[in-house]
């Protein structure tokens, strides 16, 4: 069993990146990541395998170690592991360690299971989603986003109406003379045109089909408008005075207001450890 402080300044480094430690722990991770992801998508190049696919080999077991460590030493670190072990950063930790194991656990596989281990050693791609752990803003966007999202919700239904409407109207204007040789086919027209990408393979050929189709891509730059303005507007209301370094040692919370003395969520002393020290 670890010993309480050992525990805490574990925490610390690991947990609180407004310390040197934690500010070190973060850099050095950071760095990790990076090479990390690098390396799974040069060992996708068949000549870069081909010539270094020894020291890509080993570089991989370095860094699955080092991403073992991390993932052990944050479970120790609280005092309760499955609030971290069952999050969403727990889940991804754990994911992005797991495929090079796997590639010795199941050795001798027949043909027909090779590409699920190929699809699980992948998965090392996830470790990408845990440089979120050092962009303290984005907390800021998810909850602008959290907030927003009932707005979004209608806004999008409306663009799904839309889109039938029109996709069911350049149907009747065009027919399958002109590529659009049925109502879901035309719908899938007016999304792409209204998202400004394009179809390609279909071109309105009428007059007034050509009108409509001016219409739904003026129409869409609006649109790709109004859901950015409502998450901005609603970033802008959010409060600047929450911490998003500290996590509580005890339940694993984050989000605590700036010097802040107890854990909104299960009510730990945040600065116990700093008064018995």
């Amino acid at each position: 069993m670890i010993p309480e402080k050992s525990r805490q300044k574990l925490h610390e480094v690991i947990y609180e990146a407004d310390t040197p430690a934690g500010k070190f722990f973060d850099l050095a991770l950071l760095v990790v990541i990076i090479i990390s992801i690098v390396a799974v998508m040069l060992e996708s190049v068949a000549s870069i395998r081909l010539v270094y696919g020894k020291e890509l080999a080993i570089a991989e077991w370095v860094i699955t170690i080092l991403f073992s460590i991390e993932y052990i030493s944050r479970i120790i670190a609280v005092k309760k592991p499955l609030s971290y072990i069952l999050s969403f950063y727990g889940i991804i930790d754990l994911l992005s360690t797991l495929p090079k194991y796997v590639d010795i656990l199941i050795p001798g596989l027949s043909l027909s299971f090779l590409l699920s281990i190929r699809a699980l050693r992948l998965l090392r791609v996830f470790r990408i989603l845990k440089l979120v752990h050092f962009v303290g803003a984005s907390n800021q966007l998810l909850i602008a986003l959290k907030k927003s999202r009932a707005k979004i919700a209608v806004f999008l239904f409306a663009v799904i109406i839309l889109c039938i409407i029109l996709g069911t109207i350049m149907y009747m204007i065009e027919g399958p003379e002109s590529g659009f040789t049925n109502i879901p086919v035309s719908i899938y027209w007016t999304i792409v045109t209204l998202t400004t990408v394009g179809f390609g393979d279909i071109t309105p050929i009428t007059p007034l089909g050509q009108f409509v189709s001016v219409i739904i891509m003026i129409m869409g730059y609006g649109i790709i408008a109004v859901p950015t303005g409502l998450v901005t507007a609603q970033f802008m209301q959010e409060r600047n005075d929450v911490n998003n370094t500290q996590r509580c040692p005890n339940c694993n919370a984050d989000h605590h207001k700036d010097n802040a003395s107890y854990c909104y969520n299960c009510g730990y002393h945040l600065q116990k450890r700093r008064n018995d020290q």
